[in-house]
């Protein structure tokens, strides 16, 4: 019988953020494979909590940067994990500090979620710009995309031998059932969005992209919650469509929304993966994305009508109204998304975990 690892998992939050989801899933799956997960977190959020096993330990850190670092590295000492993981930059950062207090940096396993310009924060800035030490010192690094691998590499100089691209699991379960397309050609005309209502997402060129359709009919409903709500009710009510644009807030189940929409929308300036993209195509979906990095790795062939150009409009609203009267075979879409689940996610993440402690075995 193989021995049970210890595996550590470290991000700011359990929010509803991509990221967060990702590790949620990522540790409730290793903990029902056997192995032995905690959790830690900087701050006690809900959001996403109910996607974390409640067989994974949640250890919350002590408040401020420095003493969530001291608390990090006290907590690798005593619990001495085969590998600890984490996401995000600013979460990257204090790991490898809190690693190499605990002399235990070569079992740190590193996680780039977005790009630079989508983390903003002071401290996240200082984990992109010192990358190149960062990642040279870790066990590994892990990037979700080969977009966002080539970025972290060509800008940042993270050694191209040491970042690896892991996609996210992103295919929902269980999965959705098959969708004809006779069904989905049924369908009210409804774009659905997902996101957090932050400038990156660009939601207002998505807002002046729906005040161009065609079918007056159609309805726009885009989940997600941030700091742009106010400004993006009000360009719906400049461009006069405010009545036809649902912002219900955030939903950790997106199921009942895809289940009712007839394409899906990628409206994003930039955007390292895609979460959004694996729940629709997995739906069946057609999906309308802008030229902004993972989505287009992501679809391929499948994406409805050629990537629009980023903050184009009238692009976005011809490729909406070409989806909306013609949105297609799910079944290929759906085949997709089955690449993209857990299990596969699993094993991928394992392969890194099983070098990682074999060479920290070997140092």
């Amino acid at each position: 019988m193989a021995q049970r690892r210890k595996l550590l998992f470290y991000t700011h939050a359990l929010v509803s953020g991509g990221a967060e989801r990702v590790f949620a899933r990522l540790a409730s799956g290793f903990r029902a494979r056997g192995d032995e997960v905690t959790f830690a977190v900087d701050v006690d959020a809900k959001q996403d909590l109910g996607l974390l096993s409640r067989d994974v330990e949640l250890v919350v850190l002590p408040k401020g940067h420095r003493a969530a670092v001291l608390g990090l590295a006290r907590l690798l000492r005593e619990r001495r994990p085969d590998a600890s993981l984490s996401a995000l930059s600013v979460s990257n950062l204090k790991h490898a500090l809190a690693a190499t207090l605990a002399g235990r940096r070569a079992r740190a396993i590193l996680g780039y979620h977005g790009f630079y310009e989508s983390e903003p924060e002071r401290l996240s800035n200082i984990g992109y710009r010192l990358t190149p030490l960062l990642t040279r010192g870790a066990g590994a690094t892990v990037a979700v995309s080969n977009a966002l691998r080539d970025d972290v590499v060509a800008r940042f100089h993270a050694p191209a031998d040491r970042v690896v691209t892991l996609y996210n699991p992103a295919a929902p379960e269980p999965f959705p059932a098959e969708l004809s397309s006779a069904a989905l050609a049924r369908r009210a005309p409804v774009v659905l969005a997902m996101g957090r209502l932050v400038p990156d997402k660009d939601f207002l060129t998505l807002l002046r992209a729906f005040a161009r359709l065609q079918d007056d009919a159609a309805r726009l409903v885009i989940l997600g919650e941030g700091p742009e709500r106010e400004r993006l009710v009000g360009e719906a009510q400049a461009l006069g469509v405010a009545a036809r644009v649902d912002m219900p807030g955030y939903r950790l189940d997106t199921a009942r929304e895809l289940l009712r929409a007839k394409c899906c929308v990628v409206s994003s300036r930039r955007e390292s993966f895609g979460l959004s993209c694996i729940e629709a195509l997995a739906h069946g979906l057609p999906v309308v994305a802008t030229d902004c990095g993972g989505p287009a790795e992501i679809l391929g062939s499948l994406c409805a009508g050629a990537p629009a150009p980023v903050g184009d409009a009238p692009a976005l609203a011809r490729a909406l109204d070409a989806a909306l009267a013609n949105p297609g075979d799910p079944a290929p879409r759906q085949s997709r998304a089955r690449e993209f689940s857990l299990d596969a996610a699993l094993d991928a993440y394992n392969r890194v975990i099983q070098d990682v402690a074999k060479r920290a075995a070997g140092a």
